[in-house]
């Protein structure tokens, strides 16, 4: 075999290699996604469970504009938002524009628009989010900025 055959096999299958990579991270982004929609849909149905279920048990949310007021861990979470569970309707709504995955395929990160009750656009969201070891994806760390 002639070495431009050789490169050409060699070249061939490293990108092959690469294809497949950015196919997995592009379907794992597609899956933590998913789960940033389900997550918002539990506000949506005024399902505090269900929206308990998406966080980790060590989650570290910035509950204040300036990131001053922390909180930290799940039962810490579920306490601080269950008012915004209160009601009919729920207070805000997010959905994710954005997912990556790093290519180990264990750490995500989401971002999206976050929307008052009449859709108006009030801020975004980020949140990071790591494959556990039960195989679901949850919320270690999530961070909202208003728009003002």
């Amino acid at each position: 075999m002639d070495r431009r055959a050789w490169l050409t096999i060699v070249g061939g299958a490293l990108a092959g290699v690469g294809a497949g990579t950015q196919a997995g991270t592009g379907q794992l982004a597609e899956t933590v996604a998913a789960a940033e929609r389900a997550f918002a849909d539990a506000m949506a149905k005024r399902d505090l469970a269900a929206f308990s279920s998406h966080l980790s048990q060590e989650a570290v949310f910035f509950s204040s504009p300036d990131g001053m007021r922390v909180l930290r861990g799940k039962a810490a979470i579920v306490d601080a938002w269950k008012r915004f569970f209160e009601g009919p309707n729920a207070p805000f709504s997010w959905s994710p524009d954005t997912a990556q995955v790093l290519d180990s395929g264990s750490l995500a990160m989401t971002t999206g628009p976050v929307k008052d009750p009449e859709g108006k656009l009030t801020g975004r969201f980020s949140s990071v989010w790591r494959l556990e070891s039960d195989g679901r994806w949850r919320v270690v760390f999530d961070r909202g900025c208003s728009c003002a």
